[in-house]
């Protein structure tokens, strides 16, 4: 088993295949999991998948991979450019780390070009769209089992 994995998605991603479809795709967080759940199954990882707007959830989510030696695959939505609280957080973690976005952060408003969490992360994907996610599950298989 390439072991527990976490995906935890933050504020706003629930609006997902409604919220600024130009931007963000017509997709939803419900799809994504369920793409998630397959490919976790090729890949042999227990997952664990949660969204959430609030803050100390998404932290308290990430406590609980650090006491499952979890993986975690995050999209910190906006939380990533002001959450130093979830920075820490995930600093904490001592199993492999991926943030990915949806959309290419660095292409956008000056904003969101400056992830405070990706200093945590030991991978970044960003601009694949909802192929973000499969693309860090097979990044993370990969590394788990070096």
């Amino acid at each position: 088993m390439a072991g527990r994995l976490f995906i935890l998605n933050g504020p706003n991603l629930d609006m997902l295949g409604r919220r600024e479809p130009d931007l963000y795709g017509r997709v939803t967080l419900a799809e994504i999991r369920e793409r998630c759940q397959a490919v976790a199954e090729e890949l042999d990882f227990d997952l664990f998948f949660e969204q959430t707007n609030a803050e100390g959830q998404l932290i308290d989510w990430v406590h609980q991979a650090y006491d499952e030696s979890a993986s975690v695959i995050i999209n910190p939505a906006g939380l990533s450019t002001r959450s130093v609280a979830l920075l820490d957080a995930l600093k904490m973690l001592e199993r492999p780390i991926v943030e990915v976005h949806l959309t290419n952060i660095f292409a956008r408003e000056p904003l969101y070009a400056a992830p405070l969490t990706a200093a945590a992360a030991g991978g970044f994907l960003a601009g694949f769209g909802a192929e973000v996610y499969e693309l860090a599950m097979h990044g993370l298989a990969g590394r788990v089992r070096r």
